[in-house]
């Protein structure tokens, strides 16, 4: 059975998963009725970070320009338009073998393509979920659901998973930007 975490905790993910490699990082949402006419376009992101907390080069932002990061240790699935449906609206693959020993965390954010020309924000957006699964076997492991504490946020970092010592944790951060996807790259070195 999964772990549901509240914001602000963190659990070993590895320690007690003996050989998991493979994550399929899930995440999702829901719109709000919403008539200001555009559609809603909401995309995850992957930041691989060093111990600075910021990327050591641009290719080490993995979204919908920038699919794959050269260690083949992140993977985004592709840019879903819409985010209609029941569950995951977006998916990453991690391969916790293949991440880089220079990078010390993985951050997961969710922004609002266009958000100021649309007039949206993360207020509009509810049952937003994170969700960590071993892509070996289908297990559920982690889930996150956000609260809706949002109003006039454009991004949000959702997560985390980083190194302690041998193992990998799992950080539910839920923090919130204005400034879209520009001052998520800012935060994080990305020249956007």
């Amino acid at each position: 059975m999964a772990i549901s975490l509240q914001k602000g905790q963190k659990v070993d993910l590895t320690k007690g998963n003996a050989g998991l490699k493979k994550l399929h990082i899930g995440l999702g949402w829901d719109t709000n009725k919403y008539d200001g006419g555009a559609a809603f376009d909401l995309d995850a992101a992957a930041f691989l970070l060093g111990e600075s907390g910021k990327v050591q080069s641009d290719a080490d932002f993995v979204f919908y320009g920038n699919l794959e990061h050269a260690s083949g240790s992140v993977k985004h699935m592709g840019d879903n338009l819409t985010g209609e449906g029941e569950g995951d609206d977006e998916v990453i693959k991690v391969d916790l073998s293949k991440v880089p020993a220079n990078i010390a965390k993985i951050d997961f954010s969710v922004t609002i393509y266009d958000a100021t020309a649309r007039a949206q924000n993360f207020g509009m957006v509810s049952n937003a979920f994170i969700r960590v699964v071993n892509d070996d076997n289908n297990t559920e492991l982690i889930r996150y659901d956000l609260g809706e504490d949002y109003s006039v946020e454009t991004a949000v970092v959702v997560a985390e998973i980083y190194r302690h010592g041998a193992e990998w944790k799992f950080n539910a951060i839920g923090s919130g930007f204005a400034g879209g996807l520009k001052a998520l790259c800012g935060n994080f070195g990305v020249n956007a």
